[in-house]
């Protein structure tokens, strides 16, 4: 039994090294929320099994062992022979000692379990990848994302259990990207279901209203070493930063045919839309270097991960910690 679980295990550990290895060497598209879900529930069934099965198998042994050493110091004392207790203890230990294949199993478990229940219902963690947040998130921010803020979804399969809060106008928020929703994207949400957004000349209207905006200070980008125009922009009395570049056209270029697309209008100006329902429209802050629902569409209710709110971490910039529009 020893050896056949011993063998096994590690068939089921290389699988997973092996799936690890293959995705972060770019050979397939890997999914880590599937991937904790299933080390969770192997490491579950082994500690299982642990628990109910080989735990007090391993007890029974060395309680055995005990008895009958106990047997052979009774015999040897009504010959006049002494002996200790201590002399079997050594193998005793190594009875209840738990073999590598559980330790590094059922041993695991507890841990991988708090890790799949913060990590898909509570707090995920995200790396910004790209500059289209500039500038409330820089590349190389480490953020946290409320996954509850709007509504519990069972992982992987993305079914909601519970409802909470619907997405505001100004919430930066994370999503599955509709055209391949494999991939997590962030950006901030500028219009909800049933609003007429438009954004043309480089403003942002909601339902006919200008988006209000003051002058900043240009902003220099250190990666790009370019100068962009910088604006507060105050949505639903959310004040944040946006970047324009006055090198890019106003025109929207590579517009996909994406689903509701009809409900949208483009022009040498820009876009106008209406939101459909059960939908949401977002924009990255640096305007004009995001790829968003001005040129793949409206963002489903389905694909929502969940509610960005907070820099724990850059290591190239320390001051980046804290809380965020």
């Amino acid at each position: 039994m020893h050896n056949t679980m011993s063998g096994f295990t590690a068939a089921v550990l290389t699988a997973f090294a092996v799936y690890a290895l293959a995705w972060y060497g770019g050979a397939v598209q890997g999914n880590f929320a599937l991937l904790l879900m299933l080390a969770t529930g192997v490491t579950g069934l082994y500690w299982l099994a642990e628990k109910f099965w080989f735990w007090p198998q391993r007890k029974r042994a060395a309680q055995r062992l005990l008895d009958e050493h106990k047997a052979r110091l009774a015999a040897l004392e009504k010959q006049g022979f002494g002996q200790s207790l201590d002399d079997v203890e050594p193998a005793r230990q190594q009875l209840l000692r738990q073999p590598w294949w559980l330790d590094w199993t059922a041993g695991l478990f507890p841990v991988i379990l708090a890790v799949f229940v913060l990590r898909s219902f509570l707090f995920e963690p995200f790396k910004i990848p790209s500059g289209s947040m500039i500038p409330t998130l820089h590349v190389g921010d480490l953020i946290l994302v409320n996954k509850f803020h709007y509504g519990v979804r069972l992982p992987v399969f993305h079914h909601k259990l519970l409802a909470n809060q619907q997405p505001q106008r100004g919430d930066v928020m994370v999503f599955r990207f509709p055209p391949q929703p494999s991939l997590d994207y962030i950006k901030r949400v500028v219009a909800v279901p049933g609003d007429q957004v438009s954004y043309l000349n480089k403003r942002l209207s909601i339902n006919g209203e200008l988006v209000p905006r003051s002058a900043e200070p240009d902003f220099f980008d250190p990666d790009t070493l370019r100068h962009s125009r910088q604006y507060t922009e105050t949505l639903q009395g959310r004040h944040f930063g946006i970047l324009n570049d006055d090198d890019r056209p106003a025109f929207i270029a590579g517009a996909t045919d994406f689903a509701y697309r009809d409900l949208c209008s483009y022009t040498i100006e820009g876009v106008s839309c209406t939101v459909p329902s059960g939908h949401f429209f977002v924009l990255g802050d640096n305007r004009d270097n995001s790829l968003d629902s001005r040129f793949w569409g409206f963002v489903p209710e389905a694909n929502i991960v969940g509610k960005a709110f907070f820099v724990w971490m850059n290591f190239g910039d320390l001051s980046r910690i804290g809380r965020f529009e």
